[in-house]
C-alpha cells in the first residue's frame, strides 16, 4: 500500500488527498463487490496481508 501512497504523492496530491482518495477507491470497490471481499480489501489499505482463501472463495461467488 506504500508503493500506491508514494505513486500519488508523486502526483502532487498532499497526505490528506492520497488516504481521501484511497478511501474513496476503496468504497467503490466494495460498491462493486460482494461483501465478502470488503475485509481484505480494508487490510490491503492497512497494510495487511489479506487472508487469500477468502478472498479466492469471493471471486467464486462472483461467477454464480
Amino acid at each position: 500500500m506504500n508503493e500506491l501512497k508514494e505513486r500519488l504523492k508523486a502526483l502532487g496530491l498532499s497526505d490528506e488527498m492520497t488516504d481521501k482518495a484511497l478511501a474513496t477507491i476503496a468504497e467503490f470497490a466494495k460498491s462493486k463487490l460482494p461483501r465478502t471481499l470488503h475485509q481484505p480489501i480494508d487490510d490491503v489499505l492497512a497494510g495487511k496481508s489479506p487472508d487469500f482463501g477468502g478472498l479466492l472463495g469471493g471471486l467464486g461467488g462472483l461467477f454464480k
